[in-house]
């Protein structure tokens, strides 16, 4: 399958800024059933910017704006083409020991719910079918925390989350993660894009979760839809939660009372769905 993307992130300020330094995680990578045909990126100072590898793997441009501006526009769109590996992830860079990623972070800190979610599908023990328990996770986590936008913020952690029964996939992917930590499988978390077409709502942004199967490697789950990633979806980058994988970070001097609008469209080649 193709698909067509282009995400617009808009930044506009009351009073201007006199310098912005931008960080991008908005290169989608090639590997296994994930083949970047196009891919482009505007931005200010681009021209100019630097690019490395994160300590995750991640393509990074880095970019800065030192004249005065009142807002910044980046735009990355392309085409991607990919298969349904069965939310297999093989063919990526690996530069980070997996055991990392059992790491907690503030978002995705479990509390007594979290480990009561994990001890639920896993029997208080390391799985002997790591897969399977896997799967249980991803449909738990989609019956404790109902979709629904606008319920959650930027900054919920996974325990306010499951606390409150509903969120967003970022929600999903947190609690996720916690959970999977909690029984002992490295786990991390994944933005990138979805092309929804008829199935379950979600925004064309969206984000799921890898952990770390012996035998198989990375495999995604994305607790939102109750399924492993497919053809639909195009991986952008990882993290340890939202904050580490956010697609742009940033700071500026000057620029009070920021505004942001995130714009982004995802088709299928050819095709005139969302």
């Amino acid at each position: 399958m193709k698909i067509e993307i282009r995400h617009i992130t808009t930044y506009r300020y009351a009073t201007p800024a006199r310098y912005a330094i931008q960080s991008l995680r908005l290169t989608p990578p090639t590997f296994d059933g994930q083949d970047v045909r196009t891919w482009t990126i505007e931005a200010p100072g681009f021209e100019s910017h630097i690019s490395y590898r994160d300590g995750l793997g991640n393509q990074v441009h880095l970019t800065t704006l030192d004249t005065p501006h009142d807002g910044i526009v980046i735009e990355a769109s392309g085409i991607i083409e990919t298969e349904d590996r069965a939310g297999i992830v093989r063919g990526l860079p690996e530069v980070t020991p997996r055991r990392v990623f059992l790491r907690e972070t503030p978002r995705t800190a479990p509390d007594k719910a979290i480990r009561d979610l994990a001890k639920s599908v896993s029997h208080g023990r390391v799985p002997r079918d790591p897969l399977d328990c896997l799967h249980s996770l991803m449909r738990a986590v989609g019956n404790a925390v109902s979709y629904e936008i606008g319920t959650s913020h930027t900054h919920t952690t996974a325990a306010e989350a499951l606390s409150e029964g509903k969120g967003v996939c970022q929600d999903h992917a947190h609690v996720f993660i916690s959970a999977a930590r909690v029984i002992g499988i490295p786990a991390r978390y994944v933005n990138g894009y979805f092309l929804s077409g008829t199935l379950a709502p979600a925004e064309a942004h969206h984000a799921w979760a890898e952990a770390w199967v012996d035998g198989l490697g990375w495999v995604g789950f994305d607790a939102a839809n109750a399924m492993c990633p497919t053809e639909r979806y195009v991986r952008l980058a990882c993290g340890f939660d939202a904050a580490s994988a956010a697609p742009i970070r940033g700071t500026q001097r000057g620029g009070e009372n920021e505004d942001l609008d995130v714009r982004v469209e995802v088709e299928q080649q050819g095709a005139q769905q969302q």
